[in-house]
């Protein structure tokens, strides 16, 4: 679970960490009240969407040569005029592909003297199975960037979970940074409170870029970015408020009710699978011969007919898709299960396209005798080869 700027500085305010004063806001109304009760005379209105680059992204409505998603205004009058342009219109950048996302709220922010930037992001390194930060002096710039044309610029610190965050790991942060004075004081609270919050909160990642050195030589948090764990959830009933269903694919949140793990893609064949390494493989082989996957969906090995039929609605409900393959190896998932499932789903909500249906595994037999007798246009696959060459060749078909 994804949440905005405000809500994670907001969090990682309780632990105790640097940010700078702030008022979220949901109406044009609502701009000059928040402006007033900030210090200013430097003010920042930043667009509130789940994604990067908000500051080079553009509006849609306000052509080429306006401002991005991320403003500084030196008045309360200009903070009323930035919110009235950017407040409702569409951003966007790179990271929200050409549709762009509506800016349905604002964070209107204290402006801060900027010394320096730097970047800090906390993760699960796979590599060691350890949080890890990872820092480089390039804050402000797009970390793959970075990592792309001048990887010596990052430093990764392992932490090690009996000890957390000791003085050895403060200060291999702060020679990374080249820190001294009070911004190397700092550190000594601000880097254990980071891993803190992600720990206690389950986090799968926290961005902060930039980290900033001020003027005053005080470190503080300019931007916070803050992915939560889905699979923690349940240990974070708290947390669940702070999810902004408007920021979601209708169809992921649809999923999310019946405990499926689907993302929407921009592809034109739907697929259905049981198991996330088979669901990349059925993908890759459409890829393969020569379309496109419009969705990933792992439906489990422990799904019911209820949530088949389910995934199968959520699929044809997708206008982008052309073609749905059902593709299934049935370990603890029954292959009748499957069938059933499917049939339930037709019925309801019809076939327009055309679905191809490769099972096999446990209940098999069973499984396509049930599809066999159902009457449903249903083209039978072999193996997954033959399954992706045969939903790819109907599909280019019909045109």
């Amino acid at each position: 679970m994804n949440i905005h700027e405000h809500q994670a500085k907001a969090l990682l305010a309780t632990y105790g960490l640097p940010v700078a004063k702030g008022v979220a806001i949901y109406s044009a109304d609502e701009a000059g009240d928040a402006a007033a009760q900030l210090p200013g005379p430097l003010y920042v209105v930043k667009s509130q969407i789940h994604a990067g680059g908000r500051g080079k992204g553009k509006f849609k409505e306000l052509g080429p040569d306006a401002k991005g998603g991320v403003r500084l205004a030196k008045s309360v009058d200009e903070v009323k005029a930035f919110v009235g342009e950017m407040l409702g219109n569409t951003l966007v950048t790179k990271q929200t592909g050409p549709a762009g996302k509506q800016v349905n709220r604002l964070y209107i922010e204290d402006g801060a003297d900027i010394a320096r930037e730097l970047y800090c992001s906390l993760l699960v390194d796979r590599s060691t199975g350890l949080v890890a930060f990872v820092v480089s002096t390039e804050g402000g710039m797009d970390i793959e960037a970075v990592a792309e044309n001048t990887p010596e610029k990052i430093v990764t610190i392992g932490i090690d979970p009996t000890a957390g965050v000791t003085d050895a790991d403060v200060a291999a942060i702060v020679k990374a940074y080249g820190l001294e004075g009070d911004a190397a004081e700092d550190a000594k609270t601000v880097f254990p409170a980071l891993y803190k919050a992600f720990v206690d909160t389950d986090m799968s990642l926290l961005e902060v870029n930039p980290l900033i050195v001020m003027d005053n030589g005080h470190l503080r948090v300019l931007d916070a970015k803050v992915s939560f764990d889905n699979n923690a959830a349940f240990r974070h009933a708290e947390l669940q408020g702070l999810r902004d269903l408007s920021e979601e694919d209708e169809k992921e949140i649809e999923a999310s009710k019946f405990d499926l793990a689907y993302v929407a893609l921009d592809g034109n064949i739907g697929c259905m699978v049981n198991g996330a390494g088979l669901a990349m493989a059925t993908m890759d082989i459409i890829k393969l011969y020569g379309a496109e996957p419009a969705n990933f969906l792992d439906v489990g090995g422990g799904a019911t007919t209820e949530k088949v039929t389910a995934a199968f609605k959520i699929i044809t409900a997708d206008p982008n898709v052309q073609g749905i393959l059902v593709n299934i190896f049935g370990g603890i998932m029954r292959c009748d299960v499957i069938a059933e499932g499917v049939i339930a789903a037709v019925k309801e909500v019809g076939l327009e396209v055309p679905l191809v249906v490769r099972l096999e595994g446990t209940n098999v037999q069973e499984g396509k005798a049930i599809l066999d007798s159902s009457g449903l246009d249903v083209i039978s696959a072999d193996d997954l080869d033959d399954a992706a060459q045969k939903v790819v060749a109907a599909v280019k078909a019909r045109g």
